[in-house]
Order: C-alpha cells, then sequence, then structure tokens
C-alpha cells in the first residue's frame, strides 16, 4: 500500500506525536464508559479499527495473543464504524475477546489522533506518552515487539 503525499503530518509511523501525551477520550459503549486516561499506569496498545477492514480482521489473533502474553499491557481496540449493527456482528462472528473493545460512532478517539484509515496502532506508555505508531496490520507477537513492551 502506498500512501499518499500530503495526507498529514501524523500519518507517517513517525508522527509528530511521537512523544506528546496521548489526547485524551471518552466512549460510551453499551452503557460503559471508557476513558484513555483510565490505563495511566500500565502500557497500552491503542488499535483503531472497522468492521469494513480485511487488514483488520488480520491483525485481531496477534492482538488477542499479545494481551494474553503480556498481561502488564491494555489492548485497547476501538472501532470507529459508523454502523453499530455492523460491528456487533463483527465482534461476534470473529471471537473478538481478551481485550477491550469499544466502539466510537462519534469518530472523536481516531480523529483526536488523526486516523482515519484502519489499521492504526499506538504504543502509550504508562505515564500517557505517545511512544510509537504502525500502520497497518502487525504481528504484535513477534520477539521484536514483545520484547520493548515488556521493557518499555
Amino acid at each position: 500500500m502506498i500512501a499518499a503525499a500530503g495526507t498529514g503530518c501524523d500519518r507517517g509511523d513517525h508522527p509528530a506525536q511521537v512523544g506528546m501525551v496521548a489526547p485524551n477520550f471518552t466512549i460510551q459503549d453499551q452503557g460503559e464508559t471508557i476513558r484513555l486516561d483510565q490505563y495511566r499506569g500500565k502500557t497500552v496498545i491503542l488499535n483503531f479499527w472497522a468492521s469494513w477492514c480485511p487488514p483488520c480482521l488480520e491483525e485481531f489473533p496477534s492482538l488477542m495473543k499479545l494481551q494474553q502474553q503480556v498481561p502488564d499491557v491494555v489492548v485497547l481496540a476501538v472501532s470507529f464504524d459508523t454502523d453499530a449493527d455492523a460491528y456487533r456482528q463483527y465482534v461476534s462472528e470473529n471471537h473478538l475477546r481478551n481485550m477491550v473493545i469499544a466502539l466510537d460512532l462519534s469518530q472523536k478517539s481516531n480523529l483526536a489522533f488523526g486516523t482515519t484509515r484502519p489499521p492504526e496502532t499506538y504504543v502509550i506508555d504508562r505515564q500517557g506518552r505517545i511512544r510509537r505508531k504502525f500502520i497497518g496490520a502487525q504481528d504484535w507477537t513477534s520477539p521484536e515487539i514483545e520484547n520493548y513492551l515488556r521493557n518499555l
């Protein structure tokens, strides 16, 4: 996949946001309130995805496995689908579990990060600072990534 030039200064894997405090957001999903800052003190893998995104589905098994293998890390998977029924069906049919999964119909969370094309994932350290950004599906169980996260 080729990224078009001019898609925003934060589109690349070394965005201007790296080193900055991650923008906080609040999501109301099926009566549950999820705030990014509630995970302060833990490393967060913030994954933005959508049900219409094939690479997102490809990435989910390794995200779920990462959550099991590195339990000190919080995997927060935020969908910015616009169809709540499609989102719920996708989560059910693909057996997404072992991570925090939420739907942000407002799209305020992903837009705060400048993310409009999933999957994009941010590694946020215990102090709430963005340390890395990954574009596209990753193998989150690779020894390099797991080692990086354990030593963050």
